[in-house]
């Protein structure tokens, strides 16, 4: 049961990877077709460069499970935001996504976590998982939450492009904890 665990794990890093190469280097290009090969090599170099990756993987499965927002997207908001943002605890966040416990309408936690079961089950999109769709909602739901900001429906717009994680903040470590 062990190595079923560490191949799916395995598998999962592999593919969260794929999408964080054009997460980080061309954002608003798609993601899928021949454009988006990312190579071994380019996937080793991006491990190289980023140590802190293998981490966000639990973080990811933990969102996932909680709100079924794909784990690819999840992992890779987790690693982005915790990398540009050291500066803010995000434990907070993580415990109002997977509970949901007394959170108030508008706040952004409640509000992905509203929105991503139907959103994963295709309802509101036409792909069942759209693992980029999935990091655009987490991103803007973050950067609302860090700027203390609410925000009720989750929507794309046309031609949204993929949002810059906020460095403005209304919060600190460790103030952002309701």
């Amino acid at each position: 049961m062990h190595l079923e665990v560490l191949r799916v794990s395995a598998e999962l890093a592999a593919t969260w990877l794929t999408r964080l190469h054009p997460y980080l280097h061309a954002p608003n290009s798609a993601w899928s077709g021949g454009s988006s090969v990312t190579s071994n090599d380019q996937l080793l170099a991006l491990l190289e460069k980023n140590p802190g990756v293998r981490g966000a993987l639990a973080h990811g499965i933990a969102l996932n499970r909680a709100c079924r927002i794909a784990v690819t997207a999840a992992t890779i908001g987790w690693y982005v935001t915790t990398d540009a943002r050291p500066d803010i605890d995000q434990s907070a966040w993580k415990d109002g996504v997977v509970t949901g416990a007394r959170l108030e309408p508008g706040d952004p936690r409640l509000t992905l976590r509203n929105t991503m079961p139907s959103l994963a089950a295709g309802k509101t999109h036409r792909r069942r998982d759209d693992s980029r769709e999935h990091l655009l909602h987490y991103l803007k739901s973050w950067n609302a939450w860090v700027e203390l900001r609410t925000i009720k429906p989750l929507r794309r717009s046309p031609n949204e492009t993929m949002p810059r994680i906020s460095h403005q903040s209304a919060i600190t470590a460790g103030t952002r904890n309701a």
